[in-house]
């Protein structure tokens, strides 16, 4: 990876040493957590040093300013598309879009956002209008259709030409055989585009439609009413089963924002005395579409529609092209320049005579079908077909195409960008192994445990009935176990305690059929039976190890904000008091409760978190560093548990300063993590959990089999760094013989220059690197940091936002040049499929809205392996061959024109007028040629066994200027054959000519597809009959154009086979050879 890089000389032997040191310190595992903070420090002080680090830059780049600094990479990229050639290629289409843009922007000029009061159930009472709460993922609307396909359709060259040329038709000096045989194929291609435009803009408003009308109860004056989803507005009540209630309030809130991870508002209620003010922070927001697990649920609708959170993280779809079609177009314009050269020859041999301007204009339009106008709906009905095969495909079931333009993209795919939860994860936590430092329990021996945690509480329990004074009669009574036995059974009655405490997990019963009541009654009734209790939780990793715990014998069977009930393996319910609850926050990595058991009034302060987090918090030993380590390798979540005893003194010191800490109005944060960490000093160590998150079927051969076939993957999520790497492993993303290599954070550009040296000196291992630290990098080392990543094996970023993963799918687009895939299953995702060139959506626990928004719908990720292998190759392959042939179509027949027009004094006369044109590209061939949409060169099977066959896709090997010059060759080859061979061996009429060189081509082509198929179906077999027999039958009713005496004779049968066999036998025999002397790879496999 390193020696791929340029570096800067460094300057002197001192600066060498001072390299060094920064070497090893990044080299090694770090020393204790204090030194590594104050080497940090130190280092960010020498940032006059900093030049000398070899990253390719030189020392004015890094003296510049980091404004100035920022545009230095783009700049770079930019400088090498300058010129005549960016103008001539790129140029004219950037102006164009740049100034439409323009105007678009000052037509529609974004308003302003601001903060907005709301009040409660009054949406009359707003001040401002607010945007439609209505989803649209249409492309256009009533009055952009017509202007946008056509727009869509003529910015490519192709047809853009034609309708020069069909235009100038209408000019008489220019004309040449009919207007039906220009404006005929034209206005077909048109017609079918805008068909499959229409027919793909109708289901993208059936499918928001639906969405749009789900309907929501709302509560009003009048009571409880329902209301569409796209009638809501802000101020409006929606509710979830609840009475009606009047009140007087109103919430403050902050202007729309991208940021998801924070929201800062009041909520203020003017009908009580005194008025009440409360803060609302992030924890009382809920997103679109989120789900009501049980309960009750009343919420004021803050923002709608555009302003929502999840849609301004959303980018505007963009009309996707695929790779294929701009190569085709690249071709098209190089056959432009061979048609404007050979009309300036003819025009020249002509030698200038006259008007030579329309002379050269005439032969333009002779030799207009080296383009061929059936070009691009041949491609389109193809990719009609492809998809059509997709959702067919019983090995795929529920695959859904969206977007019928891009298939031949799943067989160019270089990058894979994957969500993790709920795309290679199920989602769904299973409890595996509790460690307690001297013994270790997996998932075989949960018996024993269960054992241990009913002995403890059954002493507990005949303790409390023979004594109830204290807890002497409990060490007697312990004293007679063995001393081993009365160890472990206490340690294991901790820490299981510890683990149905430490969590925000509640429970929620269900009400039973033919039971008539609220769930807060059979609560009130202590009804805790299990059939109808679930657990919920924001963190699955919690709710699996609060079942495990219901597993063992301790249950948690109430939770509300100030109290927790448990019940013991006997049924006895115990009670406890939050008192303090610590959430999870990715700052801290861990989370704690303060309780206090209400029969002994004993308070203890929980904690859980990452190793990382909890090794400089917990007391000494010499295990949990290792213990993690196997866990880690095993593909484990690990969560560290720990707790600390308080008395009533030290409980009420704590929280009279964490009180005042959360009234202060300045560096409030700071004041309360200072004042929770003099509480985390030398707690007791109680064990140490691992959670798998199960995987979705068959990832790990997926994965591999993506990874063989050449295909990067990059795992792009939200959740936290060390469940990413955790699942990088178990996914076998990163392989077990892979180093991985954690990105440490960075806030500056010192500290990044620093880590991207350390990570340049890596080889061969996966990235792992967070979102904060990753725009860091993009800030000031942007083509740097995608040139190393691009090196590794596997990336995985976590902490990403929506908009980061659609930054990192555009960033790798424009630094590579190589095609993307992203696929997702959630809203957060909806972004980064957008972005990518080829978006594929689950349909998955978190609802649709990734699966509306993408390309390609599938119901599980292994799907994504055949979508590939199979569809992918064979769209490309098959497309490929097309599109080529039918330019071989056309340019047989332009060179049989050139040869005529040479041969009768360069006259701009055409060959063959009116209806053989049309026929010839339609009836006669069409057939046959659009049968190569069938043909394979792998059988299915065979692609799946051996992804490495798609590496060859991915180079462009089946359509590109080599295969192009070889079938111009051919063309050139057969049409003077062909022209030639019927010259030579007419007689007495030119009408002879006409007729053997016709019925020659219509047979060449023929022959010509047979040549080509590489696996025969008997529908390309029907459709070389079918076109054969078409032509043959329309001969006895084209006596304007054929003799029909002369085409009934022998003469005339041996003529058209003997040129017929001259212009297609070589080409038999050199296939023949190249596949015996130099066989495809793929020959090889099958024989």
């Amino acid at each position: 990876m390193a020696d791929q890089i340029p570096l800067y000389p460094v300057r002197s032997a001192a600066a060498a040493a001072a390299n060094r040191k920064r070497a090893a310190y990044y080299s090694a595992a770090g020393p204790r957590p204090g030194a590594d903070r104050h080497s940090r420090y130190q280092l960010e002080d020498e940032s006059a040093h900093l030049d000398e680090m070899p990253l390719m830059m030189s020392e004015e780049g890094f003296e510049n300013e980091e404004s100035d600094y920022h545009t230095l990479p783009r700049a770079r990229i930019m400088q090498r598309k300058r010129g005549l050639e960016w103008f001539v290629c790129d140029g004219w289409k950037f102006l164009c879009t740049s100034c439409c843009g323009w105007l678009i922007n000052i037509c529609r000029r974004k308003k302003e956002l601001k903060a907005r009061t709301v009040w409660l159930g009054c949406p009359e009472k707003c001040e401002e209008k607010h945007p439609r709460n209505s989803i649209k993922n249409q492309k256009y609307n009533v009055f952009t259709f017509i202007p946008g396909v056509l727009y869509e359709q003529f910015k490519f060259f192709l047809n853009l030409y034609f309708l020069v040329i069909s235009c100038s038709q209408f000019v008489p000096a220019l004309k040449i055989g009919y207007l039906y045989t220009y404006w005929a194929p034209l206005g077909f291609v048109l017609a079918v585009t805008m068909t499959r435009e229409a027919i793909d803009e109708f289901r993208r408003f059936q499918r928001d439609k639906e969405v749009n009308s789900q309907l929501y109860s709302k509560l009003t004056v009048r009571g409880k009413v329902q209301v569409k989803s796209s009638d809501i507005q802000v101020g409006d009540l929606i509710i979830v089963e609840k009475d009606l209630f009047s009140i007087s309030a109103y919430v403050y809130a902050q202007k729309p924002q991208m940021d998801i991870h924070s929201f800062e508002g009041t909520f203020t209620r003017e009908d009580s005395d005194p008025p009440i003010h409360e803060s609302l922070s992030i924890e009382n927001t809920l997103w679109a579409s989120t789900i009501v697990a049980s309960g009750t649920v009343i919420g004021v609708v803050i923002y709608t529609g555009k302003e929502t959170r999840s849609v301004m993280n959303t980018s505007n779809p963009k009309n996707k092209v695929g790779l294929l079609d701009l190569e085709l177009n690249r071709l098209t314009k190089a056959l432009f320049l061979a048609l404007v050269a050979l009309s300036i020859v003819m025009v020249t041999l002509q030698g200038f005579v006259g008007p030579w301007y329309r002379s050269l204009f005439r032969f333009l339009l002779l030799f207009s079908y080296i383009i061929p106008i059936s070009l691009r709906v041949n491609l389109d009905m193809g990719k009609a077909v492809y998809g059509w095969m997709m959702m067919k495909d019983e090995n795929i079931p529920g695959t859904v195409v969206r977007t019928s333009t891009i298939p031949e993209e799943l067989g160019r795919l270089v990058y894979l960008l994957t969500d993790k939860t709920g795309t290679l994860t199920q989602n769904e936590m299973i409890f595996k192994r509790l460690h307690l430092g001297t013994v270790s329990y997996g998932a075989d021996m949960m018996d024993e445990i269960q054992s241990h945690v009913r002995d403890s509480y059954s002493q507990m329990q005949s303790q409390a009935g023979g004594n109830n004074t204290g807890s002497t009669p409990l060490r007697k009574a312990q004293s007679s176990a063995p001393k081993v036995r009365k160890s472990v059974s206490s340690r294991i009655h901790e820490a299981v305690k510890a683990i149905v405490l430490c969590h925000n997990v509640t429970p929620v019963y269900e009400s039973r059929a033919g039971v008539t009541g609220e769930t807060e009654f059979a609560e009130a009734d202590q009804d805790f039976s299990d059939e109808n209790r679930t657990y919920q939780a924001s963190s699955p990793d919690e709710v699996a190890l609060v079942q495990w715990t219901e597993s063992v014998g301790l249950t948690l069977v109430s939770r509300d904000l100030t109290s927790m009930q448990l019940k013991t393996p006997s049924g006895q319910v115990l009670s406890f008091c939050i008192l303090q609850l610590f959430p999870f926050t990715s700052e801290s990595k861990r989370m704690g409760v303060i309780v206090r058991d209400e029969s002994t009034a004993e308070i203890t302060f929980y904690m859980k978190g990452a190793d990382v987090a909890m090794s400089p918090i917990v007391q000494y030993n010499d295990w949990l560093e290792e213990e993690c380590g196997n866990m880690a390798r095993e593909g484990l979540r690990t969560l560290v548990v720990a707790k600390k005893a308080l008395t009533e003194e030290q409980y009420q010191d704590f929280e009279s300063r964490y009180t005042q800490a959360k009234l202060s109005m300045h560096d409030r944060s700071l004041k309360v993590a200072a004042v929770v960490e003099s509480l985390e000093r030398e707690m007791e160590l109680l064990c140490l959990t691992g959670v798998e998150d199960q995987l979705q079927a068959d990832v790990r051969p997926t994965l591999e089999m993506l990874r063989n076939a050449g295909i990067k993957i990059w795992m792009l999520t939200g959740d936290k760094l060390e469940t990413a790497t955790c699942i990088a492993k178990s996914s076998h993303l990163v392989s077990r013989t892979q180093d991985i290599h954690i990105f440490r954070q960075v806030t500056s550009r010192g500290e990044a220059h620093l880590e991207l040296n350390a990570f340049r000196r890596k080889h061969d291992c996966a990235l792992v690197i967070s979102g904060d630290s990753l725009e860091v990098c993009l800030k000031y080392y942007e083509h740097e940091f995608v040139e190393l990543a691009c090196q590794c094996p596997a990336v995985v970023c976590c902490r990403c936002s929506p908009t980061q993963k659609a930054c990192i799918v555009t960033l790798l687009q424009q630094h590579t040049g190589r095609r993307t895939c992203a696929i997702g299953d959630g809203g957060n995702d909806v972004s980064m499929i957008q972005a990518a060139d080829c978006g594929i959506g689950i349909e998955g626990k978190e609802g649709k809205q990734a699966s509306l928004a993408a390309d390609f719908s599938i119901t599980q990720f292994r799907h994504i392996g055949r979508l590939l292998m199979v569809h992918g190759r064979n769209s490309y392959k098959r497309s490929a061959a097309l599109g080529q042939f039918v330019m071989h179509r056309g340019l047989i027949i332009s060179t049989m024109q050139a040869v005529f027009s040479s041969v009768f004094y360069f006259a701009s006369v055409p060959l063959y007028q009116g209806f053989l044109m049309v026929g010839y590209a339609t009836i006669y061939t069409m057939f046959p040629v659009f049968s190569l949409v069938l043909d394979q060169d792998v059988k299915p099977e065979m692609a799946m066994l051996y992804p490495e066959l798609y590496k060859d896709l991915t180079k462009g090997r089946s359509l590109s200027f080599k295969t192009f010059l070889i079938w111009v060759l051919i063309s050139i080859y057969q049409g003077g054959i062909l022209m030639y061979g019927a010259l030579v061996l007419f007689e007495s009429e030119f009408v002879h000519v006409v007729a053997i060189s016709f019925t020659a081509l219509i047979l060449t082509e023929l022959l010509m597809v047979a040549l080509t198929v590489r696996t025969w179906h008997w529908l390309m077999v029907v459709a070389e009959f079918l076109s054969l027999g078409c032509y043959v039958s329309s001969l006895a009713f084209l006596s304007e154009y054929f003799d029909v005496a002369f085409i009934t004779t022998v003469t005339f049968l041996w003529k058209v086979s003997a040129i017929t066999v001259v212009s297609c036998l070589p080409l038999y025999v050199l296939k023949y050879l190249r596949r015996k002397l130099s066989p495809p790879s793929y020959c090889k496999l099958a024989s």
